[in-house]
């Protein structure tokens, strides 16, 4: 039949720029806009899906193409039904500046099937969809302007005790020296939250909309999970969509190998980076249900600026409007990418050509706003997709947690599952030891020694625990402890040195960074390697009023910046190191 054409349009006050992450994310649009749940059947090539949703208790089931988007300004996305009125169906929506505010206009193409298509299309877009759509269109515009104004969020099922349950949480919070605004914010987010936005709650994306310190925010969130206000949850995202391909609620969960259906590609845990942890309100208080209203949309992938779908032979230019920095050009299909770099003084225009063997390994240059031209020159379809290569800033990674004390204090027994060792990037790792403790062991006795090493080992927790580190284990008088970040390691050691100055016990320190394994050692998280074999060998070399650093260490833009002195080590041969080029420095205060 005959293709019916729909186009809403509608003159909103706020910007493209600022409409974009409400009106793109198409799973809370539909939701909002009353359509059902959808279930997802399966994934074809090119991120080509099976949908299937319910109305009026009948099925309807279609085939979706995968979105296409530029951002801020459009994204489009096809279905094509399998049976029922509608034959096919096309959206568009496109934000175009206008006098300060934004046109939005909302395109349907529909192609009606049988005798009751026509009529089931005009009342369906033409009625329903159009008077829907408009109204929530509106209210994320006047939400924008006006914070009173709030999104519509459904009313939150609580479990029965949950208010008590979070009243006990709350005390515990507080008792625990926890800011009263944080935690009434976060006792408020979990008890009226909308559901689609405490299904995955991001500690650092929390914490910036706050305006609160981000370690603060990750540490209350930790003991809420002790206090049962929330549920703790490791997810295993693909590199390439970004997508969580498994979601497990503890560690050990994380072992083996996983695969992300739509990039067709299997994957390991790195804790560094492709395992992020999040939270939700814990099933006691408020279960949260895995819902979806749309598996895709810009949304779903926000660090993918654009994708196109090119049939074979199509070339096709895109108008961009990107930030400066790194990007990737990329086809689900084919292996390779292409770097991009945008900057200020970037062309205006450039042409890239999709071709079948390996991409040609050039960087592309791109300014602010350019004119992308894209050539699929191979035989086949191909979903092209422009992505940032930094990954989300409010992202909390494993690795970054388990280094906390907090968490090492709270999650004791949370290790990996037994034989799976994770990569878990670059840390700090910090070797302690106290000088001279076996003759003043025999100078002043068992007793008052040990209350002397016991005192040590506490100043050196708390000094770690200040600087979002952690103490992995203690081993007799000297502690082995790892930190995400080379100057968190320095000046925490400095200021226990500063601490035990005048003592009859010195405490020497060895600190290198590098690349880490972790394994579950003894029920509890530890770390190997070389970068630990290092660290653990530098120790030997202090004097006690000195840390001795590898080159990595000395060479970190934020320690160089403290501007101590540094005096080369003659390190010899260090055991383990034979044969190898090291560089050591004693470095000062």
């Amino acid at each position: 039949m005959k293709t019916r054409s729909y186009r809403f349009e509608l003159r909103l006050d706020s910007s493209p720029e600022e409409l974009w992450p409400l009106v793109s994310d198409t799973n809370r649009f539909n939701r909002d806009a009353g359509v059902p749940a959808v279930e997802a059947l399966g994934v074809g090539d090119n991120a080509n899906r099976r949908l299937r949703l319910s109305r009026f208790g009948v099925g309807v089931e279609w085939e979706e193409q995968p979105f296409e988007w530029v951002s801020p300004h459009r994204f489009s996305v096809e279905r094509r039904y399998i049976r029922g009125p509608i034959a096919r169906m096309r959206t568009t929506a496109t934000l175009e500046p206008q006098d300060g505010g934004t046109k939005l206009v909302y395109d349907v193409d529909a192609e009606p099937r049988g005798p009751l298509g026509p009529a089931a299309v005009a009342f369906q877009i033409g009625v329903l969809s159009r008077r829907r759509f408009a109204s929530v269109f509106r209210t994320y515009d006047r939400s924008l302007a006006t914070p009173a104004v709030k999104l519509p969020t459904p009313k939150p099922n609580l479990s029965p005790g949950a208010g008590e349950r979070i009243e006990a949480a709350r005390g515990a919070l507080l008792g625990a020296g926890f800011s009263p605004d944080d935690v009434e914010r976060l006792c408020a987010m979990v008890s009226t939250g909308d559901e689609l936005e405490v299904g995955t709650l991001r500690p650092y994306a929390l914490a910036d909309s706050w305006g609160r310190d981000r370690r603060e925010i990750l540490e209350l969130c930790l003991h809420a999970t002790r206090q049962g206000l929330l549920e703790l949850r490791w997810e295993l995202l693909c590199p390439l969509c970004r997508n969580a391909a498994a979601t497990v609620t503890s560690l050990d969960g994380l072992g083996g190998p996983l695969h992300c259906k739509t990039c067709r590609i299997d994957l390991t845990a790195d804790v560094s980076r492709s395992v992020e942890v999040v939270f939700r309100p814990a099933p006691t208080i408020r279960p949260v249900a895995d819902v979806d209203f749309c598996v895709a949309g810009p949304q779903v992938t926000p660090h993918v600026v654009a994708q196109q779908l090119l049939e074979a032979g199509e070339r096709r230019t895109i108008e961009l409007q990107l930030g400066r920095g790194r990007y990737r050009l990329r086809t689900l299909a084919l292996d390779g990418a292409t770097s991009v770099e945008v900057a200020a003084d970037g062309p205006n225009a450039a042409a890239v050509e999709i071709g079948s063997g390996a991409w040609s390994g050039r960087e592309v240059r791109l300014g602010d706003r350019t004119a992308l031209t894209l050539e699929n020159a191979t035989s086949a379809e191909q979903l092209v997709v422009l992505e940032r290569t930094a990954w989300a800033d409010t992202s909390t990674t494993a690795a970054e947690v388990t280094v906390l004390q907090a968490y090492r204090d709270l999650f004791a027994a949370e290790a990996l599952r037994v034989g799976e060792p994770i990569s878990v990037g670059t840390l700090t790792v910090v070797f302690t030891d106290l000088r001279g403790s076996t003759q003043y062991y025999r100078e002043v006795g068992d007793a008052p020694a040990f209350g002397s090493v016991l005192g040590h080992i506490d100043l050196l927790r708390e000094a770690v625990a200040e600087e979002g580190g952690s103490v992995v284990k203690s081993m007799g008088d000297a502690i082995m402890a790892v930190f995400p970040r080379p100057l968190a390691a320095v000046q925490a050691m400095q200021r226990a040195q500063e601490a035990t100055a005048g003592r009859p016990l010195a405490l020497k320190v060895g600190i290198h960074t590098g690349p880490c394994i972790a394994v579950s050692q003894n029920g509890v998280l530890d770390y190997f390697g070389s970068t630990v074999n290092l660290a653990a060998r530098l120790v030997s070399l202090s004097h006690g009023d000195d840390l001795v650093v590898s080159d990595a260490v000395l060479d970190d833009p934020e320690v160089a910046a403290l501007g101590a002195q540094a005096d080369q080590v003659d390190a010899g041969v260090l055991k383990g190191f034979e044969g190898e080029a090291l560089s050591v420095w004693r470095l000062h205060a």
